[in-house]
């Protein structure tokens, strides 16, 4: 039965991240964990208890980024990326751009909505369209530890390990700024803003009235993501979960635009998740996970950061972090090795995260089809620096803590 299981496991992540032409990426899972369960290979009990690590998680994916993309409809993404993206400094000013919009709304929205956004930007200023389009990639791992909202494996370890925001900038927000930080001037050698301004550049806005849009756009969307900052913040201690705080905001702009945006919620990617992750609590008990969590010291912290980069590029990010949630019972501490592995490591490869293989799906319908191999030519140059550096500070703030 364990072989069953880690090969239904093995055989829903490969599905999940080989592009087909006709058949959405979340259907192979899916119906594997339908099967899985119908044949008893996956006891209902795994389930169930698969169901309880998720639902949070899943339903604040399914509200906010639909909230993502009513925001952007009155252009607050496009305003914020007028007052940041000018001059000698477009690159820099939207790297910080798709930092905050990863940390805020998850990784997903960024990579939805800021991808054409770029993209648009690349066209209009004679820049490579490519470069551009992959900062909210790379953002989308590298930002996406600073709180539980800014990605889906967080919200799910959350859930098990019942941590809250405090816990996450205090263990994993200077670990992240390095990331960003790292990465972003990596990115920034690799492809400098000198290289693509030119006199003939065309600004983002110019006249008058995309002036006061901008401005309406920006009086609106502030306060909704103040709101959401301090709900996420504030919400936890009592008791107001991240996707209620979420539905509250989508809420409010529903009934100021008159829209129901639900086309829009990422019911795929829902699906994937709850797939993967019924196969991986099935399978999860059949692998070493329990031992590499068990490692003392600076070496466990090594090792499992290692260890999760490593599997959530050969199996993707989120049936390796659901792996994981057995041995962090008994090995809690390990939480944040866990999800810097698992967070920051997708970097290096498009299928090592559902937000890269979003980003290549969003990339090809743009017109400017990436492969993985693409991706990884500039991704490894930023993101395995990165990791290193991230790594090192977490290592740090570890030994510190403990000495």
């Amino acid at each position: 039965m364990a072989v069953i299981q880690v090969s239904f496991l093995a055989l829903g992540a490969a599905t999940a991240m080989i592009p087909w032409r006709r058949i959405p990426g979340w259907l192979g899972p899916a119906v594997l964990a339908v099967v899985a369960l119908a044949i008893r290979v996956t006891p209902w009990h795994t389930a169930r208890s698969a169901g309880q690590d998720l639902t949070g998680a899943i339903a604040f994916l399914l509200l906010a980024v639909p909230l993502a993309v009513l925001l952007d409809e009155i252009g607050f993404f496009g305003a914020l990326a007028e007052r940041v993206g000018t001059g000698r400094h477009l690159r820099a000013g939207l790297w910080a751009l798709a930092a905050f919009v990863t940390i805020v709304f998850n990784l997903d929205a960024a990579v939805v909505l800021l991808t054409p956004l770029y993209v648009r930007i690349a066209d209009k200023r004679g820049d490579d369209p490519v470069l551009l389009g992959a900062i909210p990639a790379l953002l989308a791992c590298l930002a996406s530890s600073v709180l539980p909202v800014s990605n889906l494996t967080n919200l799910i370890a959350v859930q098990r390990v019942h941590v809250g925001v405090g816990n996450f900038l205090v263990h994993l927000g200077l670990p992240s700024v390095v990331a960003i930080a790292v990465g972003g001037v990596l990115y920034l050698r690799h492809a400098p803003d000198a290289l693509v301004q030119s006199p003939t550049s065309v600004p983002l806005d110019q006249d008058s009235r995309g002036r006061a849009a901008d401005a309406s756009a920006l009086r609106l969307g502030i306060p909704v993501v103040v709101f959401l900052l301090i709900g996420f913040t504030v919400g936890e201690r009592i008791g107001v979960p991240a996707w209620a705080v979420a539905g509250t905001a989508l809420l409010v702009l529903i009934v100021l635009r008159r829209e129901v945006p639900w086309r829009h919620a990422p019911f795929g990617a829902a699906l994937l998740a709850g797939g993967l992750g019924i196969l991986a609590a099935s399978a999860s008990s059949h692998l070493p996970v329990r031992q590499l969590l068990a490692i003392h010291g600076i070496p466990g912290e090594l090792a499992t950061v290692g260890a999760t980069a490593l599997g959530s590029n050969a199996i993707n990010n989120l049936p390796a972090v659901l792996l994981t949630l057995p041995g962090l019972d008994q090995h809690p501490q390990r939480i944040w090795a866990v999800l810097l592995g698992a967070n920051i490591g997708p970097t290096l490869w498009v299928t090592g995260a559902l937000s890269t293989l979003l980003w290549q799906a969003t990339m090809r319908r743009l017109g400017h089809p990436v492969t993985a191999l693409g991706y990884a030519r500039l991704a490894a140059r930023v993101g395995l620096p990165a990791l290193a550096a991230a790594t090192a500070v977490l290592v740090a703030q570890v030994a510190l803590l403990r000495g």
